[in-house]
């Protein structure tokens, strides 16, 4: 008898993309998400100081209500820190960031998925974080909601305002049962 294996799991055997509806796969195989997310959950554990220092202030809203993820993986890239809502990445640039042409590539790549990068040093974080927070905040209120549209939107015109829907889908709605 043979156990049977997840969709997950099978995609991670054949190094394959993950299914359609089974998170943003950004075009990496199966085997690439896990390793970004096992490196991601080992920087979330063992954070530099100016990372923890700054998450002190970003986290449980502290920063005007704004919610953070720490180490949050998009596409082949771990942000230090993402605020979902707004679509801002921000940077704590220390060794780890030496390099500015891949610096510089890595700021391109999350761009062009509609993110802006804040970057910020180490020495500011560890000296001014009064300064950093209030950069923040005031780029945070300045940015409008980022609104994603669902990778896989419904057929039947879910979600959508009625009369969309029914251009959509060519139909009527009048004296249907609710």
């Amino acid at each position: 008898m043979t156990s049977a294996i997840t969709p997950h799991e099978d995609a991670r055997r054949l190094n394959s993309p993950p299914l359609q509806g089974r998170g943003r796969g950004w075009g990496l195989s199966a085997n690439a998400l896990a390793e970004n997310q096992r490196r991601a959950s080992e920087m979330r554990r063992n954070p530099t100081e100016p990372e923890k220092r700054l998450w002190r202030v970003l986290s449980n809203g502290q920063l005007d209500g704004f919610k953070f993820r720490r180490q949050a993986v998009i596409g082949g890239h771990i942000a230090d820190f993402l605020c979902p809502r707004k679509g801002l990445v921000v940077e704590v640039d220390g060794d780890t960031h030496a390099d500015p042409v891949a610096e510089a590539r890595r700021d391109a790549a999350l761009r062009s998925h509609g993110f802006t990068v804040f970057r910020v040093t180490n020495a500011d974080v560890m000296g001014n974080i009064e300064g950093v927070w209030l950069q923040l905040r005031d780029m945070l209120r300045a940015l409008p909601d980022r609104r994603a549209p669902h990778p896989n939107p419904s057929p039947e015109g879910e979600g959508l305002e009625e009369a969309k829907a029914q251009k959509l889908l060519r139909i009527s709605l009048e004296g249907s049962v609710g």
